[in-house]
Order: C-alpha cells, then sequence, then structure tokens
C-alpha cells in the first residue's frame, strides 16, 4: 500500500490544502515580479548579453549542483519549516537587495548573489511543496491539484511581465522587490498554523549499526531510482525535452525578428497566446483529469506539442498567425504532460523518498539546458532557429509514440513490485504521516 493512503487523509482536505496553495500562488508572483524587474535592470544597465547569461546560468547552477543533495535534505527534514525557511531566506535576501537600491549601493554582483540565493530556496522549497501534496490531497484528486498548478504557472507568464513593467512605471525597483516581500509574508503565515503531514523516515535503507548521513540517502534515492525502469525512462525524456526546448524558446525573438519580420508585439502575441494555451489547458486537465491511466494523458500530450512545434518550425515567412495557433497547442499541451506526471509521481513513489526523486528528475532536465544553451547559437546560425522547432517536434513525437510500446512506462503508475526492489533499499510501506509540528 502506498503512503498516500486516502483513508489517512481527512475528509475536508480542501481548506488547509487551499489556504496554503493560495499563499503559495501570491509568492509565486512576487518572485515572478522580482525576476522581471532584475533582468530588465541588468538589461538597462549593462546591454549585455553575457550578463543576461550569466543571470540565467546563476539561477540554473542550485538546481543543477545542489538538486540531489537538496533532495535527501527534504526528505530527511520537516518540511513545513523547509517551506517556513526557503520563503523566510527568500524575503529576508530580497530586503537586503531593496535596502541597497534603495540607498544607491546596487551592483551587478549583488543582483546576481540574491539570484543565488532566491534559487538555492527555492530549489528547497519547490520538492517539499511537491511531497507534500501526496499526503495532503487524496490520491483520485493529484492530477486535478497539478492542473490547477500548471494553470497557475501559465497565468503567471502572461500577468507577470506586463505588470512588473507597468510597476516599474509606478515605483522604483526596490517598490517591486518590497512587493515580494509581502507576498512571502502571504505565503509564511498559512504554513505557521496549518499541520503538514510527515512521512515517517525510511529506516529500512540504513546500514546495520551506523547512523543515515545525508550522502548515504541520496545514494538510497538514486539506487531507488535507478532499480525502476519507469523512472528512469522518463527522467531521460524529461532531460531530452528540456534540451531541445530550453534553446527553441531561448531563441523565439530570432524567430519573430529574422524569419517572421515581426517586432516586440508580435513576440509578446506568440508568449501570451502560450500563456493562454498553458492556463486552457490547466483548467482542462483540473476538471477533467485525464484519461484513467494518467500516462496516457501524459504521452497523448507528447504528441500534441509534436504537432505545434513542427506547426512553428515549418510555417512559412508569411504564415505568422500559424505560429501563433501552434504556440496555443503547445501552450495547452504543457500541462496534459506534466501534471499527471506529476502526479503518478507523488501517487506511487513512497512519500519519505518523494523528495529525492523530483529533485533527481528536475537536476537531470534542468542540467541539459546550459549544454543545449552553449551549442544552440552556431547550430541556429547555420541551420536556423525553425529548425529546434523541428527537431523538437520530431523527438517528441517519437519519444510519445514508443512509450505506447515500453511496459516500463505504461505500468509506471501500477508502482514497483516486490522483485523491483533491491533488498537494502525497501521503503517501508506502511508508513502513516505525522504531525511536522
Amino acid at each position: 500500500m502506498n503512503g498516500n493512503d486516502t483513508n489517512r487523509i481527512p475528509s475536508r482536505w480542501a481548506p488547509p490544502f487551499f489556504t496554503i496553495w493560495i499563499g503559495q500562488a501570491f509568492s509565486l508572483l512576487g518572485s515572478q515580479l522580482v525576476q522581471f524587474a532584475l533582468i530588465w535592470w541588468l538589461t538597462q544597465t549593462t546591454g549585455s548579453a553575457r550578463v543576461l547569461a550569466t543571470a540565467s546560468l546563476v539561477g540554473l547552477l542550485p538546481q543543477v549542483v545542489l538538486g540531489p543533495i537538496i533532495g535527501a535534505l527534504v526528505d530527511r527534514w520537516n518540511r513545513r519549516v523547509i517551506m517556513v525557511l526557503a520563503d523566510s531566506t527568500i524575503a529576508l535576501a530580497t530586503l537586503g537587495l531593496a535596502f541597497l537600491f534603495w540607498t544607491g549601493q546596487e551592483q551587478i554582483w549583488q543582483v546576481y548573489l540574491l539570484m543565488f540565493v532566491r534559487a538555492t530556496a527555492g530549489g528547497f522549497h519547490w520538492p517539499a511543496m511537491q511531497a507534500s501534496t501526496s499526503l495532503m490531497v487524496p490520491k483520485e484528486h493529484l492530477a486535478r491539484v497539478q492542473g490547477l498548478n500548471q494553470m497557475l504557472q501559465g497565468g503567471m507568464n502572461i500577468v507577470s511581465a506586463p505588470l512588473g513593467a507597468l510597476l516599474l512605471g509606478w515605483f522604483p525597483i526596490q517598490g517591486v522587490l518590497f512587493i515580494d516581500i509581502g507576498t512571502a509574508v502571504l505565503a509564511i503565515v498559512p504554513l505557521l498554523f496549518i499541520r503538514v503531514p510527515q512521512p515517517k523516515p525510511d529506516l529500512s535503507s540504513q546500514p546495520a549499526g551506523a547512523g543515515s548521513s545525508v550522502w548515504q540517502e541520496f545514494l538510497t534515492g538514486l539506487r531507488y531510482a535507478l532499480s525502476w525502469p519507469g523512472l528512469v525512462i522518463i527522467g531521460a525524456m524529461a532531460a531530452l525535452i528540456n534540451f531541445l526546448v530550453t534553446p527553441a524558446f531561448a531563441m523565439l525573438p530570432l524567430l519573430v525578428t529574422g524569419h517572421f519580420g515581426g517586432q516586440a508585439i508580435q513576440l509578446a502575441g506568440l508568449e501570451s497566446t502560450m500563456g493562454i494555451g498553458v492556463i486552457l489547458g490547466g483548467i482542462t486537465l483540473s476538471i477533467w483529469g485525464g484519461f484513467r491511466r494518467r500516462i496516457v494523458t501524459s504521452m497523448a500530450g507528447l504528441f500534441v506539442i509534436a504537432v505545434g512545434s513542427l506547426l512553428v518550425g515549418l510555417a512559412p515567412a508569411n504564415a505568422y498567425y500559424l505560429a501563433v495557433a501552434a504556440m496555443f497547442v503547445i501552450g495547452f499541451s504543457l500541462p496534459m504532460i506534466n501534471g499527471p506526471v506529476l502526479a503518478i509521481i507523488q501517487g506511487v513513489v513512497d512519500p519519505e523518498m518523494q523528495g529525492r526523486i523530483f529533485t533527481l528528475i528536475n537536476s537531470a532536465a534542468t542540467a541539459m539546458a546550459p549544454l543545449s544553451l552553449i551549442i544552440a547559437g552556431p547550430l541556429a546560425d547555420k541551420f536556423g532557429v525553425q529548425m529546434w522547432f523541428v527537431v523538437l517536434g520530431i523527438a517528441t513525437a517519437l519519444m510519445g509514440v514508443s512509450a505506447f510500446f515500453i511496459p516500463a512506462v505504461m505500468n509506471l503508475e501500477q508502482g514497483r513490485s516486490q522483485q523491483d526492489m533491491p533488498a537494502r533499499g525497501k521503503a517501508s510501506l506502511s508508513t502513516s504521516p505525522v504531525d511536522g509540528d
């Protein structure tokens, strides 16, 4: 029996969960506004592509380098405390930078430092929230909750940039930073009063007569994932998709100006349409819940994103609106891919392992971004930006179709059989949530 047992989740699970969820949504909005404001300040101050690339790399490094270790710590520590400390750290670091801007002492390295701190704290917060969700939400509602999460992300993509630009027109940058501090408080307060369940620690994976170190717990999580072929394949697919998606969308401005001959308004049209697609896809998933077998929903979504990517890549220069429609298709398919996969992991991975599994998959996918960005420029100069969308379309189509013929993937949500579990790495299947206090 999986640790996410609906009999152990209160029948009135929704009010406490969504109270926390709404606070986190406000915090996410504040974070997006700060990210926009800082990137805009770097752009206005330096006009340097190198500086912007460095800022992106600073934000990625904690996820790539620290992600697996963070996952082990999330599974070891109290998850509610992790979320409170992560939000508090972000708020304090943002307050410090706001003071520097207010006194006119800001420097570029200080902005880099804040981005690194925010990315590190976010690296703790995201897996803690994802791993807690499976102990607060009944299994049959996990896909719908993930649909809401995807809808929220899409909404932020639409709202944050224009709202950030509007706020920067009204306030100095430190004013926007103070808004983020306020939204962080809205995220912290519910966590101080609402119980977040904790799984019992997995003692079966510890060597006899020895205490468990973070490194041992990381290795246990890695063995746990590697012993589950379906998870390994899903992680490899996520890495390949991220490798292709990152440069394709990073070079979207060049596609607009170089191929379609457009301006900023045309770029905004593509990005906003994609965001609208994400919102509608998230709403659809939250209402519908997906096919009975969630993995079918994800693989079907991969095929749909392939169609949209090929349409963008093959659209003639005079067919801008075909690319707009294709971007809507891509956006709509993203929640259908991500939501069910996250719900499957929350439903079948033992609760005391979820922090490590989420961060392992996220680190594997994120690690591809720097590599793909390094090689994207020369290849795009030689073959054109559209090439990336064509390759993305072909690759996702092949993955989506091939998965239906791979039992390890199609049977992922059935969980691991006893034969698949390593003798020393079996997780306790009788774990019950305990108070996060």
